[in-house]
């Protein structure tokens, strides 16, 4: 969920903490709070911390936000030496925080992932002109800046910074959009292929979505939940009509959500990977991502592509084994239960972010050691830098479901997929629906993307595919296809691939943890394909009842390595709740449906016709 972790630095602090360091800040740099006049007078609130040493002149360094520049007062100062990006202060950057148009304390009118406008006319306004114009003024206004800027930001603040690298400003040098916001239908934040992620969506809009009619420093509310057990309140709630009406009529957003249930001219405008090509060639972008992100793993991917193939300009990707946000957090040693052997949150500052500032926006240094992909494999713990992603000696890789919860290579599975008995079923019941963890939780986790898939393998409505142990290592860089053959009585239907490392059962983890870890069942990655999008994102088709049909779908990227002794696995299902909304198994509007309209389904997965293909690294 996005929350205001997500400003300048990983934890926003709204009083200076009482130590040497934060003594060191005010002693060291100044605050000043200015309003920016954009081209249509509008007036966006900024931030400016500049440092008073007049030996050089500093670049400057800027996060667009909706998250809000608190704390706010020229005299109170964010802790930003708390936070491990407290090298841009010993660098003596000038940092600025900007809320974006209709934010908090800025003028003006919100709009969510604003469409950026190729070809503007007169005072038309984007997200570009509005980076453009703040980079203006501030080259010209704070003194002793060396003309240079830079802009950077994680997660909503990553669209900004995306988008602000098409505005073409001559002094913007160099952009790292961070676990970026690209595309809220087919893979970030509220749709992954289509699917609603319901509890993403409602719990953060009820709060978000809310109107600011006039600046102000004070955040709003989200729903006040009865219950903190997630999943009994969004099954008890029912379909999503009923959260339409919990969240009321003053959320605009929400309703575009429901007014839009397809990949329409509405959602197209808002894939903030489609203009990439406006990117001047001068500016150096760097996309940094988690492996492990619940919110924006497809946005960093994708986005990295888009620009490869679009763009002519300096494109570079670091993906580590972080959930969102991660990297720019004190301890990058661990998630949940997975360990990953070093601080890699701290060497990605060391290695990565600082340099690429510091040789585009101050000419210090060198960036020769970041790479065109730069990415940690989990498994084997470990950094791998590669010419290309995915990598040259990468192969995608068919292994086959088969008899008996077998997989393996296809070649060597036996099966014929005309045999009425070679498949797998089970019943996908709405009113039981799959959960996503088996804890009881008020939020969503960010943990549950390495979480112990064992409670799911021992449901009934879950099919588990798993190979015998590997004789040798597997290491598995790229996209995952899942390619179906499928069937199921009702009309619609989802379909949740999950793939899992399955540990030895004499298995010890380097890091003691309460969690057995004996045959843990590590979630690798996991992705839900709404199943009348299978063949158009744009014009759904129902399926014919019991009739096998084939259903094709593409998971983010994964870099992982399977080591010997370990075991391969796939699960397969059909609800991935609340994470994911339920489907009423019947061809319909889901947003629109009545809590009747849900029924259940059987679900037959044909293993005789059905591959997962794995991008396997050579050596």
């Amino acid at each position: 969920m996005k929350k205001l972790l997500f400003l300048f630095l990983a934890i926003p602090f709204w009083t200076v903490a009482q130590n040497n360091d934060s003594t060191w800040i005010v002693n060291n740099y100044t605050k000043k709070e200015v309003m920016i006049p954009m081209r249509d007078g509008v007036k966006l609130f900024t931030n400016i911390y500049a440092p008073k040493d007049g030996s050089e002149k500093h670049p400057i360094l800027i996060v667009r936000t909706p998250y809000s520049c608190a704390p706010y007062g020229e005299n109170v100062f964010s802790s930003y030496w708390n936070s491990p990006r407290k090298y841009f202060l010993k660098e003596n950057y000038i940092l600025v925080t900007q809320d974006v148009r209709g934010r908090w304390m800025s003028e003006g009118v919100f709009e969510d992932i604003r469409p950026y406008i190729p070809n503007k006319k007169a005072n038309e306004i984007d997200e570009a002109t509005d980076a453009y114009d703040a980079i203006d003024w501030l080259v010209k206004n704070i003194p002793n800046n060396n003309g240079n800027v830079g802009v950077f930001g994680t997660s909503y603040p990553g669209f900004y910074a995306n988008i602000a690298a098409h505005c073409n400003h001559p002094a913007l040098k160099a952009v790292s959009p961070q676990a970026p916001v690209s595309e809220w239908f087919l893979g970030d934040d509220f749709h992954h292929n289509g699917a609603f992620m319901l509890l993403d969506g409602f719990n953060f809009y009820s709060g978000f979505g809310k109107p600011r009619p006039v600046p102000t420093t004070v955040g709003p509310k989200g729903f006040a939940f009865p219950t903190k057990d997630n999943y009994g309140f969004y099954l008890q709630t029912g379909a999503i009509s009923n959260f339409t009406k919990l969240m009321g009529d003053s959320i605009a957003f929400w309703k575009d959500l429901m007014n839009h249930p397809n990949y329409d001219a509405f959602w197209k405008a808002r894939n903030a990977r489609s203009n990439v090509q406006d990117i001047n060639p001068n500016i150096a972008t760097l996309i940094v991502g988690g492996l492990f992100d619940a919110e924006d793993c497809y946005g960093a991917w994708n986005l990295y592509r888009a620009i490869e193939s679009k763009a002519k300009n300096n494109n570079k990707i670091v993906m580590g084994p972080w959930h969102h946000g991660q990297w720019g957090r004190n301890d990058g040693s661990y998630l949940g239960n997975a360990q990953f052997g070093s601080n890699t949150s701290e060497w990605f500052g060391k290695n990565m972010e600082l340099p690429f500032f510091n040789f585009y926006l101050k000419n210090k240094g060198s960036v020769d050691q970041i790479k065109e992909a730069n990415i940690f494999i989990s498994g084997a713990n470990e950094w791998k830098t590669f010419a290309q992603w995915p990598a040259p000696n990468m192969k995608m890789t068919a292994y086959a479901l088969g008899k008996n919860g077998s997989f393996g290579l296809a070649k060597t599975q036996v099966t014929k997929s005309n045999d009425a008995s070679a498949y797998d079923e089970y019943i996908s019941d709405p009113a039981k629906p799959v959960p996503y963890v088996p804890e009881i939780h008020s939020g969503r986790t960010q943990e549950y993307m390495t979480d112990d898939q064992r409670f799911a393998a021992r449901r009934p409505d879950v099919l588990v595919y798993q190979t015998p142990v590997l004789e040798n290592d597997i290491t598995l860089a790229g996209p995952v296809v899942a390619d179906l053959m499928v069937a199921t009585s009702g009309t619609d239907a989802d379909f949740v691939v999950k793939v899992i490392d399955v540990f030895p059962d004499d298995f010890e983890n380097a890091k003691p943890t309460n969690h057995v870890m004996n045959g843990y069942q590590m979630l690798v990655r996991g992705e839900v394909m709404r199943g009348k999008f299978r063949n158009s994102f744009e014009n759904p088709e129902a399926f014919v009842p019991n009739k096998p049909t084939p259903i094709k779908f593409t998971l983010p990227d994964i870099a992982h390595q399977f080591k010997k002794g370990h075991r391969m696995m796939i699960q397969i299902q059909s609800s991935w709740f609340p994470l994911v909304d339920r489907n009423p198994q019947q061809f319909l509007n889901i947003y629109t449906a009545k809590d009747s309209d849900f029924q259940k389904a059987n679900i037959r997965i044909y293993h005789g016709a059905s591959t997962i293909q794995l991008p396997v690294l050579g050596n």
